[in-house]
């Protein structure tokens, strides 16, 4: 399969390429606003290429949307004409920062994932928020993947990839509405990290035949 990581050249996207080139079953390509980021990031790993947003989109089997928040939906809108129906991977949570008392869920009503959705025709899927780049990084970690979306070929798609990157189990989390939770997680895990200087993951227990 062939995989955009579309911030390819930010922590998170280099540890998912990092991750998916271990695997050695896709073809990756890094991409960046910038032409020249994206091939000095590629120039560092083995067997991918890099590419402006736009051009790393064109013949990709997935897509994942791994920019900061507060960049997703500006990079998602354009690439939405080159994207077309390929399945789209967000992965971002918009969490705010408040000084003495910690990391807050984004106030929006809706989830980032249901934002990006408004703006590109292809289906959203969201997944991989409670996993942080630091334990991609050397192995796969020992940690559940949770994804959501509401196109079932598109989710299905996702839980196989997720399922290569962690070495606990993918699982479906349910509709796309589902993203809420999801990435207002992300600032659990973080106020975790903080007060107990880990790498906090998540394990769901009581699900069988996952």
């Amino acid at each position: 399969m062939r995989v955009a990581v579309l911030g390819g050249t930010g922590s998170f996207g280099h540890a998912l390429a990092v991750r998916l080139l271990a695997g050695g079953v896709h073809d990756v390509v890094i991409g960046s606003r910038d032409a020249a980021r994206a091939a000095e990031a590629a120039a560092a790993l083995d067997g991918t290429v890099g590419r402006t947003n736009e051009d790393a989109v064109r013949d990709a089997d997935l897509v994942i949307l791994a920019v900061k928040a507060d960049g997703a939906l500006e990079t998602a809108s354009a690439v939405a004409v080159p994207l077309g129906a390929t399945p789209l991977l967000s992965v971002a949570s918009a969490i705010e920062f408040r000084p003495g008392v910690g990391a807050l869920p984004d106030p929006d009503a809706l989830s980032l994932a249901e934002r990006i959705q408004d703006v590109v025709a292809a289906p959203v899927v969201a997944g991989l928020h409670s996993i942080a780049a630091a334990s991609l990084g050397a192995a796969r970690p020992d940690e559940d993947a949770l994804v959501c979306g509401d196109d079932s070929d598109a989710k299905q798609l996702v839980l196989a990839l997720a399922g290569e990157l962690v070495a606990g189990r993918a699982l479906d989390a349910g509709p796309l509405r589902s993203a809420r939770a999801l990435e207002g997680l992300t600032a659990v895990i973080v106020n975790l990290n903080r007060r107990y200087r880990a790498h906090a993951g998540i394990r769901v227990t009581g699900v069988d035949g996952a």
